[in-house]
This record gives structure tokens, sequence and C-alpha cells, in this order.
């Protein structure tokens, strides 16, 4: 075949294609009836003492599974928030006959896998090893130790992760989201904190598990290459012992949505984007086509990347990255949520694009197509989920403990083909509610907060801190002092300005641990403005920056790199000794912002404009004039971020009032903090140690 005449063939056949696609949308295939699903067979049973046994077999592979799932109760733990959680984790960590290592060496001999939590324990084998999977399930299950030392080390590893929480914009808006949609006095409201954690102890995790781990609140559920009567051997064996008590259940109000539309606002000063959350509570009971019903809404209002909301935020306006939004259902507190990030100059917008597509949901009809897009997405989640023999236990334990139609699943894609736009709309009505809803935005409150009063109904913004406190003073508090007067003092505070004219040059070493390894930071300068910083891992230097003066040099791991630009800049003002000294003297701009609050203490907020034009904002504390933070934008690998570094334990060397403990959050995913060993000061630091050849 010649060239020219294939070119006519395959243009005939992508004409012909054309046609076929252009008549296909033009008149598409009405939809058949909704395919009856076949949902696997599971079985149950009850023992004497109560515990309720789900079986499903699977005989694919020699592999079975044992999940014991206690439906604790809903419940305040109060000033012990966060015990159920360190409760489930410690059974695991050692029995009376057992250690934790004793526990992890048994499972990994016959390759087991198995872990805790509150709810419950979770184990797989091969089925040859059943029973010895079993006697360590059934050990920790009757005979938990609760180790000290293991609570201690949880408590530790909780409050570094509640450490890293405080620099996630994320993290704050879930926690003011939870505190606002449910309330403090209801147990979804509540909060972990370093406070609560402190006052957990091993009499309160003990009393957790001996109020809660009852055979007749539980499931057993067994999955896998296990049949009906082997199963009923096993359960009777290994958990017909298990004695059952009596488990008190408190009634709680149901939470309601605020009377109108408030805005909750939580400050992160020098923060570049606002992460946005409107959000509130409401009744929608799991395993109704309620809940089905209002699955397809979200599937057009927002669960997606081709939903109305990401179309709108990121493809239209580019305000985003991403723009979701979720209704979740729950047995006693269901709720609605949509959330974005989006950049400071468009915060005020992009709530009048979330506000303004709840409310077109209601009022307008909802195309066909949409509708019919959302349900063959959700229809083909679903059926992909069935063949998992794990989704068909997950099912079986729902229709149980929500007391479900026993064919609620079978006949799911009935419910959800049964979906139309009048339902869809009345669902709207009910669940999407833009007029009462808490706005809740964490950002810089100087850049976003003065644009957002018109969307509360009150038209004021109410200030959290990041646990959903009120911050009575959510204005920085008027003050009668300048920031050059504030810089004076601090400059008194740490040993007058002519004392820090008298250092020609000092050494600074500084430790921190990273992963397990051990990080030392030496920092160098000399006067006028000469620096270096070494960084040395495992006694190995990773790191290296050295400032003549003029030209700066980075060096890493044996790559040299000349700094230039803003880099550059950015060196010569770190350079320099002291800067606050000379703040009014080299072209820095300062700028009284107000009182903040900074670890509960008063502090003067002040704005500092760098003579190459970066800003850096700095707390002064009100009563010990020591600076006590800083926080900086800057450039990234990944975009850009805030670096906050929290000042402490000023102690006197040489004179001079040093800052001995630096904590860094931003640069990773939890705060890194530096104690420094040693400052020495005039010891004739040579040139040489700054050059950049």
């Amino acid at each position: 075949m010649n060239k020219l005449l294939l070119t006519l063939v395959l243009s005939c056949l992508l004409s012909i294609t054309v046609f076929a696609q252009e008549d296909f949308r033009n008149n598409p295939p009405e939809p058949g009836p909704a395919p009856q699903i076949e949902l696997g067979d599971y079985e149950q049973f009850t023992l004497d003492n109560g515990l309720q046994v789900i079986v499903v077999e699977n005989h694919k592979i020699p592999r079975v599974s044992f999940q014991v799932f206690v439906d604790v109760p809903l419940h305040r733990e109060e000033a012990y928030a966060g015990v159920s959680s360190m409760a489930g984790q410690l059974l695991r960590t050692g029995t009376s006959s057992r250690s934790k290592g004793d526990i992890d060496e048994a499972v990994d001999f016959i390759g087991a896998s198995f872990n805790t939590s509150s709810r419950g324990m979770f184990g797989a084998s091969l089925t040859k090893h059943q029973d010895a999977l079993l006697d360590i399930m059934t050990d920790v299950l009757y005979n938990p130790s609760f180790p000290e030392d293991e609570l201690e080390k949880l408590k530790k590893q909780t409050i570094s992760n509640l450490a890293s929480q405080k620099d996630s914009p994320e993290a704050i808006a879930s926690n003011v989201s939870q505190v606002l949609r449910y309330g403090k006095d209801h147990p979804y409201g509540e909060l972990t904190t370093e406070e609560t954690v402190g006052q957990i102890d091993l009499d309160k995790c003990k009393n957790y598990y001996e109020t809660y781990f009852k055979p007749n609140i539980s499931y057993l559920v067994i999955v896998g290459d296990i049949n009906m009567q082997e199963a009923k051997t096993v359960a009777e064996k290994h958990f017909g012992k298990w004695e059952r008590g009596e488990v008190e259940k408190t009634g709680f109000d149901m939470p309601e949505a605020p009377a109108e539309t408030q805005v909750a606002f939580i400050d992160k000063t020098g923060a570049v984007q606002s992460t946005i959350n409107v959000t509130y509570p409401l009744q929608l009971r799991p395993g109704t086509q309620e809940s089905i019903t209002a699955r397809v809404l979200n599937g057009v209002l927002g669960s997606s990347g081709t939903s109305r909301l990401f179309t709108n935020l990121r493809e239209d306006k580019g305000f985003t990255y991403g723009a979701y939004s979720e209704i979740e259902d729950d047995p006693y507190v269901g709720y609605f949520s949509a959330s974005a990030d989006v950049r400071n100059e468009v915060t005020d917008s992009a709530i009048t694009e979330f506000l303004y597509e709840m409310e077109r949901i209601r009022k307008e009809p909802v195309s066909e197509e949409e509708i019919e897009s959302v349900k063959a997405k959700t229809a083909g989640a679903f059926a992909r989920g069935l063949e998992s023999p794990q989704t068909i236990a997950r099912y079986a334990l729902n229709t149980a403990r929500y007391d479900m139609p026993k064919d609620f699943y079978q006949n799911y894609l009935k419910k959800l083909s049964a979906v139309d736009g009048k339902a869809v709309a009345e669902a709207a009505q009910r669940y999407v509610k833009p007029e009462a809803a808490h706005i809740v935005v964490v950002g810089n409150k100087d850049e976003v907060a003065g644009e957002l009063t018109s969307f509360d109904a009150n038209e004021e913004v109410t200030y959290y801190d990041m646990y959903g406190n009120v911050i009575e003073a959510g204005e920085s508090m008027p003050v009668n002092t300048s920031a050059e007067e504030v810089i004076n003092a601090y400059l008194q505070a740490i040993g007058t300005r002519e004392k820090l004219a008298q250092v020609k040059d000092f050494e600074m070493t500084m430790t921190t641990s990273v992963q397990g390894m051990q990080m030392e930071m030496t920092r160098k300068q000399k006067r006028p403005n000469k620096f270096s910083m070494s960084v040395e891992v495992n006694g190995m230097v990773m790191q290296e920056q050295r400032f003549d003066g003029e030209e700066g040099v980075m060096v890493a791991q044996g790559q040299k790199q000349q700094m230039e630009g803003k880099q550059l800049e950015a060196m010569a003002t770190q350079a320099i000794p002291f800067p606050e000294a000379e703040y009014l003297e080299k072209g820095f701009q300062v700028e009284m912002k107000g009182v903040e609050k900074v670890n509960g203490s008063d502090a003067y907020k002040i704005l500092v404009t760098q003579p190459g034009g970066d800003k850096v904002t700095e707390f002064y504390d009100a009563e010990t004039n020591f600076k006590v933070r800083t926080v900086q934008t800057q450039d990234g690998p990944n975009g850009q971020m805030t670096i906050t570094n929290d000042l402490s334990d000023y102690k006197e060397v040489a004179g001079i009032m040093w800052p001995h403990t630096l904590t860094t959050s931003g640069l990773m995913p939890m705060p890194l903090k530096l104690e420094v060993t040693t400052i020495e000061v005039n010891k004739g630091i040579d040139d040489t140690e700054f050059e950049v050849e």
C-alpha cells in the first residue's frame, strides 16, 4: 500500500470513528437494570459469653486472619484525652509471661502479622500457624502487663507528634474544626494535648481496658482458609473463656450546626497560604438509602478531581491545587466538610466560591449527566471492593454493628441506581448548609483576617488557638511602645550595646539528634561581617557555608556552589553579629504589629524588613525583653515554607545573655531542637576560616 493510499484509508477510518462517537453522544444507550450483587457468603454465630463471631471463608490461599473488634460505646476521656489510644498500643507491649521482645519474636517466627488498638486487635498467619497466632493474641487479650517503660515511650512519641502538628496548618484546621463541629462536651470534640498526655498513667490505661474489653460488646471476625466447623471450634477454644461484663452507655446531645455562619481564624504568622475548612455536624446514619444519596450528592459537589469544587477553584480560578468536600455518615454524628489550601491573596475569593457552589447545588437542578457519571464511578469502586474477602467481612461487621438491613449491600447497586435528580436535590437541602457553617481558616492574620468579616453573620472574626480555645484579644493588643524601643530594650537585656560592640568574634557549637543520628553544628562569626557554619552527622562533615564579607559558598558532600542573588543577600544579613544593634543604621525597617501570646506569655510582635526586601517577624517577651521567636518564609525544594525558630534558656557568657536552646519548625516533619554546648567569645578566629576559595 503506497503512502498516499495509506493516508486516505486512515483518514476514512478516523471519520467513521468520529461519526460513531458523535452518534453515541447524541443517542446514548439506555442504562440497563442494576446487576444483582453476589456479596459472598458469610456466617454468624454467638458464643455463650456474648461474643458475636463472623466467618468469611476463602480457600484461595492457605491464610487466615482474626480480628477482635471491641465496639466501645461513645464516652468522654476528659482530662485524660488520648488514654484509649495509648491503652490500645500498650496491649501489644507485654503480658504476664511475655515481654514485647518475646511477642515480636513469636510473631516473626511464624511469619505472622499482629497489632493492637483501642478497638481490639488483628492478626494474620498461614493456616497451619493459626493456633500459635491465637495463643499470642489471647495471651495479650487476657494477660496484658502494661509495662511502665513502654508507656513512657508512647507518651514521648505522642508529645513529639503533637509538637509537629503545631507547624501543620492542616492539623490545626482539623483540631479547631473538630472542636467547633462537635463542641468540647461531646466525645468527638475532645482533643489530645500535651497536657492530657502528661496526666495519663498506667492506672488510667488499665481502667480503659478493664472497662471496655468485654466479649458481650465485641465481635470476632475470621476471614480465610477455614470452614464453619473449624471456626466454631477455634472461637470456643480460644475466646470462650473471655468473661463478659456490663458496660455502661452514656447518652450525648446531638451537636448542632451554628444558627448562622461563623468565621474562626487561627493565626499562622508568616504563612504564604491559607487552609480553609467549611464544616458543620449533621445527622446521617450509615446503611440507609440517605447515605447512598448523600454520597452521590458529594460526588457531584466535591469528592474528586471532576467534581464542581475542584473544577471551579483549581481549573477555572487557579486558586489551589485541589478543593474537595466530604459528607460523612456516622451512627452518632456525621459531618460536612469542604476544604482547600489557597494563596493568601485569594483566601476571601476562595471562600466565596465554596459558598457559591454550596448554594448552587441547593438551588439549581443537578444535570442527569453529572449524576450518572458519579453513580458509574461509585458502582465501579463498590464492585472492585468486593474482590477482597476483607471487604465482605467489613460489610458483615457493619451490618451487625449498625443494625442495617441484612440485604443492604446485596441491593447496594439497585439503591444507587434509584438515585435521581429529585433525590439529590432533596439531599442537598438537608445536608448542604452554606448559611449555617463554621468557616475555619488557618493563615497569616496580618494579610488575611481583615478580609473575612463579611462571611460572618455578625461581621466579626473569632480567633482561636490550635486547640480550639477562644483567644479573647483576637486582634493584637494595643501597645504604647514603639518597635525601636522594644529593640533597644532587647539589646539592653542581653548585655548593652557597648558590651556587644566589644565582641570581635565568637564560635558557637550546637547539638541535636535526628532519627537516632547525632548532629553537631558549629557557627563562627567575626566582625564586621564574616560567617561560617559547618554541619557534622556522626562525626562526618555533611555541609559547610562560608561568607568572607563579599562572596559566599556552600559545600555539600564535596560539591561546591557559589552563592548569588537572594541567597547571597540573606547570607550577608546573617553574617552581621547581633544585627538588632544595627537595625536602624543599615537599612532595616521595623514595624510594631502589636502584642501576641508566645508559649503562654505576652510578646511584642515586630515585622522586620531586611535591606534586600525579605521580611522576618520577630517576637520579644514583654516581661524579659528577650527575643523568643522568629518567623520567616523561605524558598524550599517544594515551594515556599515557613520557618519558625523558638529561642529560650538564656544564659550569660562573657557578660552577654545568649539563648541556649533553639527549636526550629518547618524544615522537617518534626521540630528540630538544638542545644548550645559551647560558646567562645573573642578567641581570635583567623580570616582563613571564612575563605570561599
